[in-house]
């Protein structure tokens, strides 16, 4: 009895977690909502599906734990009830559990049948919304789905059935809507669609559209009408996910179309980055319309108990110049400034150099402005324009990375000055999570790497283990990237200037004469 009465209380003192059902949107991680990402990023389990965009993947805290339900029409990786029950058991462990479905979770995805088992063993959870397919994907194809020129409502229908059963959709009902009508997960069963709309008195005029991956590097349009468009299909091929889109507006999709006129679009280009660091390469090349797919190749930690850091800290008087040549060592550098309880003041006669556009926001973040930044984003032009700045005699506090490169230092030392080159942190490389990128590159389906350092290059050889670098075409910000990846065998093409504009440039003028 004793032991009952202790397993009892035991079992009522753990602590009971959260289910987060969370649409993760059509694709483009763009349209991933902002509470879906924070709630995300404090995810302890993510129970994923294949309909989940890459670049939304990519935004999984990299401690979590990854469960690959991968939902494909007959092709289930766990059936729907295992589903359910792996988050009622997740979240019984105490865990922070976030159902990613692409889409909207109660649109299609079954989140109602997820939501009533969480609800029934009293499982706290909540609904985050994603941006519909339905909706979003048309808009990327230039198709509005409503026009008051055109239709007063849209009808969303599934488009998968049961094998050898029969649709248990009203087709005469949708057509005399005269509406928008979209079918998801239907392109399997096409004939079988057009068919039941024709023989219920859809005119055979009518526009219709297969959208093939939409909002991302593949996308892909089908337009034709209701009697043609099997056909047209059949001709041109079409791969999965795919949409119907059925009405008057897709006759607009010509005249609308804008995706396809970014001058990135129907590219994607993998960028290898810092995990804590937000990408502006990212979001320079995804204004321009391209795929990005993010690899947080590597990732960065202070070196534990720095006394050499301290005590230049302490010291900061004897310098005349404070270098820095990434937004890691800024940001580093600060915390370690106030945990020796010194402010800004501290900092009174100093000047600052900077390497990079990155590296001089981080330092603004902190109210100061550099007082040298090369044009070229590399370590032997910023030895170089510094020494000019120079007499000699000079010190210098470098704090920056354990493997930083020796260019600086060298051009530096020839000016004769005493240089302190302080390690602030390690770069620590990183396996892939949920997105195979080895795979990628394998099938051909990534266009371009780009590289904006030689430690980034290191990094992706760490990350994407037995890759054959020959199939890589790597495109880098300046010479040392560049030798990085000649070493290994990669493709190579270099930006005319070390700055970012130049890159994106570069994998511009690639993309334009492939």
């Amino acid at each position: 009895m004793k032991l009952r009465q202790d397993y009892r209380k035991e079992k009522e003192q753990t602590p009971v977690g959260k289910v987060w059902l969370v649409g993760a949107g059509p694709g483009d991680p763009g349209l991933f909502t902002l509470k879906g990402k924070e709630v995300l990023s404090k995810a302890d389990v993510v129970v994923y599906d294949a309909l989940v965009g890459q670049g939304v993947l990519t935004m999984i805290p990299r401690d979590a734990e990854l469960i690959n339900v991968g939902k494909r029409s007959s092709n289930h990786l766990a059936p729907q009830e295992t589903i359910n029950w792996i988050l009622v058991d997740e979240a019984k462990k105490g865990k922070r559990v976030v159902r990613l479905k692409g889409g909207d979770p109660f649109l299609f995805g079954r989140g109602g049948e997820e939501m009533e088992l969480l609800k029934l063993e009293k499982i706290p959870c909540e609904v985050v919304p994603g941006v519909t397919s339905a909706i979003a994907v048309p808009a990327y194809n230039g198709i509005p789905v409503t026009h008051r020129d055109f239709c007063s409502s849209v009808h969303i229908i599934t488009g998968h059935k049961k094998k050898d059963e029969k649709y248990d959709i009203d087709f005469e009902a949708l057509v005399r809507t005269k509406g928008t009508l979209v079918f998801l997960m239907g392109v399997k069963a096409l004939p079988d669609i057009m068919k039941g709309l024709l023989e219920n008195g859809c005119d055979p005029f009518m526009p219709a559209a297969v959208l093939q991956k939409g909002t991302l590097a593949g996308q892909k349009r089908i337009v034709a009408t209701v009697s043609t468009l099997e056909e047209e299909v059949e001709r041109q091929g079409v791969e999965t996910p795919a949409i119907i889109v059925v009405g008057r507006v897709c006759s607009l999709a010509q005249e609308f179309a804008w995706y396809e006129d970014l001058p990135l679009a129907g590219n994607k280009i993998l960028v290898t980055r810092p995990r804590e660091l937000v990408s502006a390469m990212s979001r320079k090349l995804r204004e321009k319309g391209a795929e990005v797919l993010e690899l947080p190749a590597i990732s960065t930690t202070p070196i534990p108990d720095n006394n050499l850091l301290r005590n230049a800290i302490g010291e900061l008087h004897i310098y005349q110049w404070l270098v820095f040549t990434s937004p890691t060592g800024v940001r580093i550098f600060f915390e370690a400034l106030k945990a020796e309880k010194k402010d800004l003041r501290a900092l009174a006669g100093l000047k600052i150099a900077v390497l990079g556009s990155g590296t001089a926001k981080a330092l603004e973040s902190h109210g100061l402005y550099p007082d040298l930044m090369p044009e070229i984003f590399e370590g032997e032009a910023l030895g170089k324009a510094l020494a000019e700045k120079l007499s000699g005699g000079e010190r210098i506090l470098i704090p920056r990375a354990a493997l930083g490169g020796a260019e600086l230092i060298e051009e530096l030392e020839k000016k004769g000055v005493t240089v302190d080159d302080i390690p602030t942190y390690d770069t620590l490389y990183e396996t892939p999570g949920a997105v195979d990128e080895k795979a990628e590159f394998d099938t051909g389906t990534v266009d371009y790497a780009v590289f904006t350092s030689a430690s980034t290059v290191r990094g992706f050889t760490q990350a994407v283990k037995g890759i054959d670098f020959s199939k890589v075409k790597a495109v880098c910000i300046g010479r040392q990237t560049k030798a990085a990846a000649d070493e290994l065998g990669m493709e190579t093409y270099m930006a005319e200037q070390a700055t970012m504009e130049c890159v994106v440039s570069c994998v511009e003028k690639l993309c334009r004469e492939r």
